[in-house]
């Protein structure tokens, strides 16, 4: 399988980190192109034994899958330059946020398989959940490809893109959310007078090992924290206090939040108008 990158950033790093490291792709059937940062380009270049393209004509010869990494606002711009150059069957794959399915349908104005996907920022340690969407056009093949690609870097899932709005502002925006109370622990770690280093290296483990116990148990969420909090002990005094703040709520309208930007930047999209 050949796979290209249109863009050099971080989530295209980490996608070519883990599908070379997974073995899912030979760095030398793997092209990047960034259409500004040379600099970015030769690093990726020594580091991964990769191909810097320096021309889209060089990038799209010959691609099992093309993948756009580059940032929304620069995707209509990007699609019209590529466009002529995409080759039938080529599978294109958009991390972009908001970009929908119907609009890179639209632009392209091409019969070609085509993949949404939102993989979140862990996927820098291999540790992304991905939510990825299809299009008609995509065959078992495209799929098994996209599959592929994604999992090497994480848990991915196949969705409708409906539910994709939904998904970001979950597991897209969810890593925000738990170093958001990392950062309340470790200000809390030091009110209460520990040591910041110690402190650091207890609160990652005490994440690491809840997520160990939700991934491993059958047991949902609820009974996990039950199991923990002893009646009128420690930690029933500090469930008492998130209770009171009703920081469970608090979180539930956070990711709604989240969600409903999603389907905001989609619809910005939506109005854009498409390539003659």
């Amino acid at each position: 399988m050949k796979v290209s990158f249109i863009g050099a950033g971080s989530i295209a790093e980490a996608m070519i980190g883990g599908i070379l490291k997974k073995g899912v792709v030979k760095s030398g059937d793997i092209k990047v192109h960034n259409r500004t940062n040379k600099k970015r380009l030769a690093a990726l270049e020594h580091r991964y034994g990769i191909q810097a393209a320096p021309t889209l004509e060089q990038l799209f010869d010959g691609p099992d899958v093309a993948v756009l990494a580059v940032k929304p606002k620069d995707v209509p711009g990007v699609l019209r330059s590529v466009q002529p150059l995409i080759a039938p069957g080529t599978l294109f794959i958009s991390v972009a946020a908001g970009i929908t399915i119907p609009f890179m349908e639209n632009q392209l104005s091409l019969d070609i398989p085509i993949a949404r996907a939102m993989p979140n920022t862990s996927a820098k340690v291999g540790q992304s959940a991905t939510g990825i969407a299809f299009n008609a056009a995509a065959t078992k093949t495209d799929r098994r490809r996209a599959l592929e690609i994604f999992s090497a870097i994480g848990l991915t899932m196949v969705v409708e893109e409906e539910q994709l709005d939904a998904l970001t502002g979950l597991s897209g925006s969810g890593p925000a959310y738990i170093y958001y109370i990392a950062e309340a622990l470790q200000q809390s770690a030091a009110e209460i007078g520990l040591e910041a280093h110690a402190a650091k290296h207890l609160i990652i483990q005490t994440i690491i090992g809840a997520a160990e116990m939700l991934k491993t148990s059958n047991e949902p969420p609820k009974a996990l924290r039950k199991a923990v909090t002893s009646p009128n002990g420690t930690t029933e005094a500090g469930i008492r206090i998130l209770d009171e703040r009703d920081v469970k709520q608090a979180f539930i309208d956070c990711v709604k939040a989240a969600t409903k930007r999603s389907k905001e930047l989609s619809l910005v999209q939506k109005e854009t108008p498409v390539a003659e």
